[in-house]
């Protein structure tokens, strides 16, 4: 992965938004990672990496017995909302 100060990537806008099109480019502000410039192909094959990753936990709740349906979800996220207020 190609790291690049903040102010490289404002001088060469252009350029480094094509070549994120092959890898994915990290923008760096005092030498600290601040952002990351990957193509529409890779960031929606990271989002089907992640869909898949919560359905195979939802399959593993659901055989250890830990489901939880619907309505009970909505309840138990209402309630702990509540209790954080």
């Amino acid at each position: 992965m190609k790291r690049i100060s903040s102010s490289q990537f404002k001088n060469q806008f252009g350029e480094y938004l094509a070549a994120s099109r092959d890898e994915p480019i990290t923008i760096e502000k005092s030498g600290r990672p601040i952002a990351v410039v990957l193509s529409p192909v890779e960031y929606e094959h990271l989002q089907r990496l992640e869909d898949l990753y919560w359905i195979a936990r939802a399959g593993a709740a659901e055989a250890a017995g830990e489901w939880v349906g619907h309505d009970d979800a909505v309840r138990l996220l209402t309630s702990r909302l509540r209790q954080s207020e």
